[in-house]
């Protein structure tokens, strides 16, 4: 798919199609035959968990396998296969080969039934209703300021974004931060919570407001940490390697509860999408819960 730039405008374009009023849907990613699949089974339930109003969308390359989609459909999840798109050399020369996964995710673009998406990456997990994202202004583009602003997208679908070329970008995020530059506008920090900010920024988290944390450094994957096996007897070396990095870091504990909240989520039966189907709904109160509690003592197998 060729690429070609022009910056949003402060009056967006309309969509290629009309979007049936009032469609709104969370959106993530998944690529690859790996272990991924299992965050976005994760965040499935966590959206059930907080009472979300809206569905679970999730963009799927060619390459992941008829028996992860078969699962994400068992979830609740509607799947849509899209294009890779690989950024040509000669056209963007500070694009790295390996961001072609990343410049795919502008394929949600095109998802134009939508009237509104918000984007939520497969190892991010939500611990409070956010659907009050949907209801903001339309004209602009939300996100958490952050290195990449790629880390939560709340977004008007436009297809003129995946049809631009000479991107001077070098990653997915840096083309969403050049491209909405005139109407981006931030989200607090409490939308997306970095593992990286216990360390780095101890004092400016607030565990008690943070309504989604995202699990995205090294090792911090909540699938890959079991609590079952000791860091230093683990067979895979990869795997040793990230979760030696991350516990020789500070603040183990507060990195242990989140972990652990997160298979309590993953691990809950009463959030499968078979069993929550036929479950009475009660209106979502403002906040659910408090990451600060503490974890579940259920064991993580």
């Amino acid at each position: 798919m060729a690429l070609e730039f022009e910056p949003a405008s402060a009056k967006p374009a309309a969509p290629a199609k009309p979007a049936t009023t009032g469609s709104r849907a969370y959106v993530t990613f998944v690529a690859g035959k790996g272990d991924s699949v299992k965050g976005v089974v994760g965040l499935a339930n966590g959206l059930r968990k907080v009472q979300s109003a809206h569905r679970l969308v999730v963009a799927v390359l060619p390459d992941v396998p008829a028996e992860h989609r078969q699962v994400l459909k068992e979830q609740g999840c509607r799947v849509r296969e899209i294009k890779p798109v690989c950024p040509p050399g000669s056209q963007t020369p500070f694009a790295a080969s390996d961001y072609f996964i990343n410049y795919s995710k502008l394929g949600i673009w095109e998802f134009v039934e939508y009237s509104k998406m918000v984007y939520l990456h497969g190892d991010m997990q939500v611990y409070d209703n956010i659907d009050h994202l949907f209801d903001m202004e339309d004209g602009y583009f939300y996100a958490v300021l952050d290195c990449f602003c790629e880390r939560t997208w709340s977004h008007t679908p436009s297809t003129r974004l995946v049809t631009a070329n000479n991107a001077p970008t070098r990653s997915s995020g840096d083309f969403l931060n050049t491209y909405f530059r005139n109407i981006y506008k931030p989200l607090p920090p409490a939308y997306n919570l970095g593992i990286s900010m216990l360390w780095r920024h101890p004092a400016k988290v607030e565990l008690d407001k943070v309504k989604v944390v995202h699990y995205c450094e090294a090792g911090s994957k909540p699938w890959m940490c079991t609590w079952q096996e000791d860091a230093n007897s683990m067979q895979r070396e990869d795997l040793k390697m990230r979760v030696k990095k991350l516990w020789d870091f500070a603040v183990k504990e507060d990195i242990k509860m989140l972990v652990q909240k997160w298979w309590d989520v993953y691990q809950d039966e009463s959030l499968d999408y078979k069993n929550w189907i036929w479950r009475p709904r009660k209106r979502p109160s403002r906040s659910t819960g408090s990451l600060s509690s503490g974890p579940n003592k259920r064991s993580a197998k």
